[in-house]
């Protein structure tokens, strides 16, 4: 019997925090090369110079394809599909507060090719199959079949550092309305301007010198 990988079982165990995302706020984006389903490799910290949505799923699955074995018992690793898709239908909303959207998970790019076109997925996705990440950031994992993957986690970085985490990270397909409501909140939209408006300030008087 092949699963409904566009929809979710309604029994999902839900993930807990466990706190091994608390330490990324603030952390800088290190500048790794990954390879990008819109060809050649995609500098991290230079994707993340202005704001930037990255989320980081366990992996996709393919039609008709069984799911690794006891998937759908691990809490948040089912639900990569409706998440990838639904930041495929909200990227130009997201856009409109000037953010792009980048995908990774330690997939092969070959698998993320066919996943992208299937699914039709405008924005980058990135294979960190060498789980560069883990180690520079230190993003937590999972194994799972023989696999190590990552956990599900989605940051907002702005001038390549995080401002904002989300983990855990449930259900995955409300994730991205959640990073439109957090990026469309005036509390952090009249911060942001304000720090780029004294920066704006000292820049000057600098030059005033």
């Amino acid at each position: 019997m092949s699963e409904q990988l566009d929809s979710l079982p309604a029994n999902l165990v839900a993930p807990v925090d466990d706190g091994a995302a608390d330490y990324l706020l603030g952390s800088e984006i290190p500048g790794i090369l990954l390879a990008s389903t819109l060809g050649g490799e995609l500098n991290l910290a230079d994707a993340t110079a202005g704001v930037a949505v990255v989320y980081v799923y366990p992996r996709t699955g393919k039609p008709g394809e069984p799911l690794p074995e006891g998937w759908n018992e691990i809490p948040g690793a089912r639900g990569c599909t409706p998440q990838s898709c639904a930041f495929r239908d909200h990227v130009r909303d997201l856009a409109e507060h000037e953010a792009s959207v980048i995908g990774v998970s330690t997939q092969s790019l070959a698998d993320q090719l066919e996943f992208a076109a299937r699914e039709h997925i405008p924005y980058p996705l990135l294979s960190d199959s060498a789980l560069q990440l883990a180690e520079t950031l230190q993003l937590p994992t999972f194994e799972a079949a023989g696999m190590r993957l990552y956990k599900r986690l989605t940051f907002i970085a702005r001038e390549r550092r995080i401002v904002k985490v989300f983990y855990p990270v449930f259900p995955p397909q409300r994730n991205a309305s959640e990073v439109l409501m957090w990026l469309s909140q005036a509390p952090h939209q009249t911060r942001w301007n304000r720090l780029h408006t004294m920066k704006g300030s000292e820049t000057h008087e600098d030059n005033d010198m």
